[in-house]
């Protein structure tokens, strides 16, 4: 494996944020970049917020917040990840962004440089033809919460290196994460099996079967899940929940991926979730 001294992380919302932190905690440096400085030093002050929290809790040290909040950076402009030896792109789940993003990021990027996506369904191959290391090109899907869930999927693109694969492996279980891999399909292996059990919690509640809180409380309680079908929604994302449920669709032409329409018409309303205050439940905004 490859030394790892410098990690990038594109995008400063709640996957970035948690990659940041997560990389930062195993004594790796962090650029964390975003569209402007401004948004990345925010992404960086919510990070010092969730650990001050884990201090509060006596789970870590005063001093070992402060070691891992000192590791990351706040940056603006890919020439900031060009002395990065591994970058991963944590933008929203939407291709033409993601190839925007990669083009960009692959310009900057020193050679041998690994440029990984947290992509929960969008092709690493079509991701890596977009670059001039195609390689070098990943899929490193973290779940959500990252600092929480213990899984990565390492997902290989036809071009990807059995070098970038075993050093990509080798960073992730140093994060502490338990690593699964899986070829380039849609979905992957985790939401392949998630996005029909959140469509069919969608349809039984669309069909007045039960509410949502009798529906979660039905998986949580009969099938000993952590969080219900419509908590686990909320917290990912109404709209990442479509967008995937979409790319399936179209892709494997199956109805059991076919979104509902309660749910275009909650992202419609604009109630994607826990981030927008309310989505299946209602939030109090933070």
């Amino acid at each position: 494996m490859a030394d790892i001294g410098v990690f990038g992380v594109i995008g400063a919302g709640q996957m970035g944020r948690g990659i940041a932190q997560v990389t930062a905690q195993c004594g790796i440096g962090v650029r964390l970049l975003d569209a402007d400085e401004e948004l990345a030093k925010k992404g960086l002050e919510r990070i010092g917020r969730d650990l001050g929290r884990l201090v509060e809790k006596g789970k870590i040290e005063a001093a070992a917040r402060d070691d891992i909040l000192a590791r990351i950076e706040p940056v603006a402009g890919y020439e900031a990840l060009g002395g990065a030896d591994i970058v991963v792109e944590a933008a929203t789940e939407e291709l033409h962004l993601k190839e925007k993003i990669f083009k960009a990021a692959d310009k900057a990027m020193k050679p041998g440089a690994i440029l990984a996506t947290n992509t929960s369904s969008i092709s690493i191959t079509k991701l890596a033809a977009a670059t001039s290391r195609p390689d070098r090109v990943i899929g490193m899907h973290f779940m959500n919460p990252v600092p929480i869930m213990k899984l990565v999927e390492i997902v290989r693109a036809l071009q990807t290196s059995d070098a970038t694969y075993e050093t990509t492996r080798v960073l992730a279980e140093k994060m502490g994460k338990t690593v699964v891999t899986t070829k380039d399909m849609p979905g992957f292996i985790v939401n392949r099996m998630l996005i029909p059990f959140l469509n069919e919690a969608c349809f039984a509640l669309q069909e007045g079967l039960g509410t949502a809180k009798d529906i979660d409380n039905g998986a949580k309680l009969g099938l000993n899940h952590p969080m219900g079908p419509f908590e686990l929604a909320d917290l990912i994302g109404l709209d990442t929940v479509l967008y995937i449920s979409e790319v399936l669709h179209r892709e494997f032409g199956e109805d059991k991926y076919r979104p509902p329409t309660i749910l275009r018409n909650y992202v419609a309303a604009g109630w994607l979730g826990r981030k927008s205050g309310r989505g299946f439940h209602i939030y109090e905004k933070k």
